[in-house]
């Protein structure tokens, strides 16, 4: 048996070709959607990665404003700049590119960002309200790994769906969003014991860990379907993900490539969001 490749690139243009008519709807009501891009120093990654999401909204008819500081710009000079982009009418969604440069607080510019305007999904108020069911901006790439199990076919009901990797952007939001279509979740990390046995009784399996190769062949359950999160550059300028994808693809039923994968989703979600904060604003 081979792994059916679940295709990022074919669901990111089906969401794309929904939000612009979703931008079309909201202009034909006065609302321009907007989202305001912040990317601090010259990470060239994150430069990738900003690129990839301005191009994404001028695709869809979302505004976009690209603002670029300096690496040595101090904590308060950013803050300010989120403060100023929270009162500004005209901007519905904020993201500020991750990682900041270490002299800056994360957690406090990410508190900054008022959670209507958090598209990112990574205020504690979006949080806190996913963790109980409400209505709220979903991180962005566990919203892709969701949509992409769904693209399956797979019914998540009653699954044992297992997360390797615990981190508050991907692991442990995906694993609350997977307790909440009804699966049986395990988290697993670093200090998990019996790793590749658990691994291997998954009928899902999510993998957000940042070494490449990580997860062989042998830890996969036949007809498992396999979510690949992680996008790590080899010495050969090649990416690959936190799978051996050439050996899970020989027990796996489905399974996203590196790249191609849930990298071009979380930025369909990112667009998703943005213009659901600009819905929120339509007077009926």
């Amino acid at each position: 048996m081979e792994a059916k490749i679940i295709d990022g690139k074919l669901l990111a243009e089906d969401e794309k070709e929904q939000a612009a008519w979703q931008s079309e709807w909201l202009k034909a009501r006065n609302v321009y959607p907007c989202l305001a891009v912040v990317l601090v120093g010259d990470n060239p990654a994150s430069e990738v990665y900003v690129r990839g999401k301005i191009r994404d909204c001028t695709m869809c008819g979302i505004g976009s404003m690209n603002i670029r500081l300096p690496a040595e710009t101090t904590q308060e000079e950013l803050l300010a700049k989120v403060k100023e982009l929270a009162t500004n009418k005209a901007v519905h969604g904020i993201l500020v590119q991750l990682p900041l440069p270490a002299h800056i607080d994360t957690k406090a510019i990410i508190d900054a960002i008022p959670p209507e305007k958090d598209v990112d999904g990574f205020s504690p108020v979006n949080i806190g309200r996913m963790q109980i069911g409400e209505p709220c901006f979903v991180p962005c790439t566990p919203a892709a790994c969701i949509r992409m199990i769904e693209a399956t076919g797979t019914e998540i009901a009653g699954k044992h769906a297992v997360v390797l990797g615990r981190s508050n952007i991907v692991g442990k939001p995906v694993a609350m969003l997977l307790v909440q279509k009804d699966a049986t979740v395990t988290i697993c990390h670093s200090k998990t014991r019996n790793l590749k046995k658990i691994c291997a009784s998954a009928d899902i399996l999510v993998v957000a860990v940042g070494r490449a190769g990580f997860v062989t062949g042998d830890m996969i359950k036949p007809g498992a379907v396999v979510i690949d999160v992680g996008i790590n550059r080899g010495a050969d300028g090649k990416l690959r993900g936190d799978v051996d994808f050439a050996a899970a693809s020989q027990k796996a039923s489905w399974i996203t490539p590196v790249p191609g994968g849930v990298g071009l989703m979380t930025r369909a979600m990112l667009l998703r969001n943005t213009l659901e904060a600009a819905r929120r604003t339509v007077k009926e």
